[in-house]
This record gives C-alpha cells, structure tokens and sequence, in this order.
C-alpha cells in the first residue's frame, strides 16, 4: 500500500508507516494541482491543514483508501466526498488533547491572574500590587459547550480546583462522571460563569456563538476558546466585553487568522480585541507542543494499522 504525504509532519512518520510494511512518498511541499495529478498512485493520503480535501482533489482516487487528518478538527475535509467514495476518514484528536487542556488551563489562570499583564508592568518598572488582585477558579462554575476528546481532558484538569464543572454536547449524553455533570443548554445558560468552547467546526457550529446567544446566559463572565475561530462572532464578543457585560476572554483561534491580510472590518474588530487588558490571544497553538507532534503520528498509524488489518 502505497501513502503520500503532503503536509510537514514529526520526522517520526515515515518509519512509523515503514513499520506497518507501507510505501511513504513524503512531499510536504507539493502544491494542490501536484496531488491531483498523482494522487490515482495512493491507497492513503495524510493532511494537516495546508489543502482542502474536496471532490476536484478527489477526481482521480481510484485506489484511495483513506485520508488521515494529522489533528483533531477535520474542517478542511469534505466529509460527504469521502462517504460517496467509500474513503475512509481518520483524525486524531488523541494526539494533542492533553497539549491542547493545559494550554486551555494555562490560558484561564493566566486570564484570572493577570500573569500576562503583571509581567509587562514588572519589566517596565511597574510594581502594581492591587491593580493585578487575581480572581480565583475555586467555587466557579465552568460551562464546557462540547465533551469530547478536548472537552474531557480539559475537565480533568479543571477537576482538582474546586469548581464546578457542568458540561453539554449536543451530539452525546451519558457522559457524567465524579467531576463533570453532564447539562441541557438551559441549565448551562443559567449556571456558567465561564465557557470553553470545545466543539468542531461545521456548519451547524458557524457562528452559533453569538450575541444572542451569549446574552441567553445568566451568569457569564469569561469565554475560552481553543476550538474553531469560526464558531466564535468576533464583533458580538468585543460589545459584549466594551460594555461589561462580560469581564474577559482567552482566545487560542479567531474567525479569520491571517491576521496580516484583514478585511477593513476584521481588523478593526482584532485591534479592538487586542487594545482590551481583559483580552489573552494565542496563535492557535492550543494543540501544539512537541509532545503532541509526535504523539498525532503514533495514534494515526495506529489508526492506519486497525484500517489495513481489517482491508
């Protein structure tokens, strides 16, 4: 069985799928019109984020098999284009929950705690105890809006800190366990004082979380968001934090992240977000630590392995 490869991966790749007695052609660099042209050669095709994975990508596939997404999100993939083809999809949410959970604990403490803030002020000469009073997580209650791979790993760490942990997904129940209960939306829209998005991004989720929505919740002060930008409206979070209404936000990923090429209106809604104190943005690294790059292989090629013994 022959593999192609065509977004940069962990070094780890290549022996992990020889291993499997599998054909890699390693191209990080081969542009869209390259794999249309060769991809009829390949029984497995592996992806980040780079192509999208569409019928015009597909049209030649005769022998394709699967495409496994380096990752938990598979956006970029058309999923209906591979049902029609009886192609098989794989991700990897495995690999970088845990990266992606402590990044998400790392954000909400940093947000509670100033630590951003009192950072730059100490480096400039600043010493301002009161100004930089923290706010504990103890006693809070956290609103997780999806429970999956993420949604579970960033409730466990959530577990040891003496809040309460309520979560709702919309496509499975029976999830409660010793720290989580599992809501119904209403239930969370009373209760959450802070919310972590942890749901995929479709087209159900496109813009689902917006003023309205935000304003259907009781209690809310802070949001978190490691998930998708998209399923996030931007310019309905900054009237929301202008006014009060809610006091912070901590987002990993934004609506439109090639922050150098906005549209006039997108950038006057980033810098507007980036001028708020109460604001901590990251460059959609939740997921991304050196642990984790070489952990998506391994739980791929494992996924890749049960695929082959079952062909």
């Amino acid at each position: 069985m022959k593999i192609l490869v065509i977004d940069e991966m962990h070094e780890s790749i290549t022996p992990l799928l020889n291993e499997l007695n599998l054909e890699v052609d390693y191209m990080p660099k081969i542009n869209r019109e390259e794999i249309i042209s060769i991809i009829g050669d390949y029984e497995g095709l592996i992806v980040r984020s780079k192509t999208y994975i569409d019928a015009e990508l597909l049209q030649n596939t005769n022998k394709l098999k699967f495409v496994a997404r380096a990752g938990a999100g598979v956006d970029n993939v058309e999923v209906n284009e591979l049902e029609k083809r009886n192609i098989h999809l794989i991700n990897a949410p495995e690999g970088n929950r845990d990266a992606l959970a402590e990044h998400t604990m790392g954000m909400l403490l940093s947000l509670f705690n100033k630590i951003n803030l009192a950072d730059q002020e100490v480096r400039n000469g600043k010493w301002d105890r009161e100004g930089n009073r923290g706010v504990e997580l103890m006693g809070k209650t956290i609103g997780l809006l999806g429970f999956g791979n993420m949604g579970g790993a960033f409730a466990k760490r959530l577990s040891s800190f003496g809040c309460k942990i309520i979560a709702y997904d919309a496509e499975k129940t029976g999830f409660s366990n010793d720290y989580v209960e599992e809501v119904n939306l209403e239930k969370m829209q009373a209760e959450a004082q802070i919310l972590s998005l942890h749901i995929p991004m479709n087209a159900q989720n496109k813009g689902i979380i917006n003023s309205e929505f935000l304003l259907g919740f009781k209690k809310l002060d802070y949001i978190i968001n490691t998930s998708r930008g998209e399923v996030l409206i931007l310019k309905d979070l900054l009237k929301l934090l202008k006014s009060g209404k809610m006091k912070g936000a901590a987002l990993d990923v934004l609506e439109n992240e090639k922050i150098n090429s906005l549209k006039d209106s997108e950038l006057f809604v980033f810098q507007e977000l980036t001028s708020l104190k109460q604001v901590i943005l990251t460059p959609h690294i939740a997921g991304w630590s050196f642990e984790s790059y070489e952990k998506i292989n391994r739980v791929l090629t494992q996924k890749i392995k049960l695929l082959v013994e079952k062909q």
